[in-house]
């Protein structure tokens, strides 16, 4: 009956701290983390969606890595491009590129540190982003 009870407490504690580590707040970090690889694979689907329009091949091109200070300059161009307006998802991405630009320069302003700023290597969508914890 003991390794029973020690087996259920440990199970306890186990879903106990799985919930309390899925409770936490994003932080300004993760968000924009998560925000900048969800709109970089939402570019890549729409891009290669045959139900498009074909406006959405002269896109600029959006790949996005937080940590490279380009990135910037990357969304508010993105966000500006004139073309593809009748594009329901080219606005929705627009909405999240612009989403992530506010929350970069205003909410995460203090809290993110850029690694580089090499315009360049956001041309290139194959490099996955650099995760940093």
């Amino acid at each position: 009956q003991l390794p029973t009870m020690k087996m259920l407490l440990l199970l306890i504690s186990l879903l106990s701290a799985a919930l309390l580590a899925s409770a936490a707040p994003p932080t300004c970090y993760s968000r924009v983390l998560s925000l900048s690889q969800e709109i970089t694979e939402s570019f890549k689907e729409l891009q290669t969606s045959k139900t498009v329009d074909s406006c959405v091949q002269a896109l600029p091109r959006l790949y996005l890595d937080i940590h490279n200070y380009c990135v910037l300059a990357k969304l508010r161009d993105f966000v500006a491009y004139p073309g593809c307006d009748r594009v329901v998802e080219v606005n929705e991405l627009k909405e999240k590129a612009r989403s992530l630009y506010t929350i970069l320069i205003s909410y995460c302003r203090r809290s993110l540190v850029f690694l580089t700023d090499d315009c360049n290597a956001l041309e290139i969508p194959n490099s996955p982003p650099i995760e940093h914890s």
